[in-house]
């Protein structure tokens, strides 16, 4: 970081630095079953200025399955309020092709998605609650965090 930076955030707002992440479908669950704590906080986030969010078609028909199976009952959302909340999504991420599959490396197919489209983006984080999931993804350069260590390293959290 230049010396005459005042934090990380204003560097890679100037830089175009901003970390490009991949959101795991149960931080999307979280965020949506309540509007309190880290996920809810990071959902509010996408869009702005904070960081880049990168999607691949599989991953939004992940999002879109299990958030639908969902609506009504864990979800206080309609269908069709999930269907915006998936637009709103697809409008501000920066979309990936994935051209190169790495099968396998992890113990589930949906998280190998996520990693392939997290390699496919450069993305340094794949954000998600099931950490032990991920195991291993440091040998592509790529970290699993929470969302609450997310947010506490662009100084969304204090």
């Amino acid at each position: 970081m230049p010396l005459y930076c005042q934090s990380e955030q204003i560097c890679s707002i100037i830089y175009g630095t901003m970390d490009n992440v991949v959101i795991d479908t149960n931080v999307l669950i979280s965020a949506l079953r309540s509007n309190q704590g880290a996920s809810f906080k990071l959902l509010t986030l996408i869009g702005t200025e904070r960081f880049d969010i990168s999607l691949s078609v599989p991953l939004v028909l992940e999002y879109e399955d299990v958030l639908k199976r969902q609506a009504g009952t864990a979800i206080a959302l309609t269908e069709a309020d999930i269907g915006d909340v998936l637009d709103y999504l697809c409008s501000v991420a920066q979309r990936y092709k994935v051209y190169y599959l790495w099968r396998p490396q992890l113990k589930d197919s949906h998280d190998d998605m996520v990693l392939e489209l997290a390699v496919s983006a450069e993305c340094p984080f794949i954000i998600t609650y099931n950490l032990t999931d991920f195991k291993g993804i440091e040998a592509f350069g790529i970290a699993a965090i929470t969302p609450k260590v997310f947010l506490e390293r662009i100084g969304a959290l204090p």
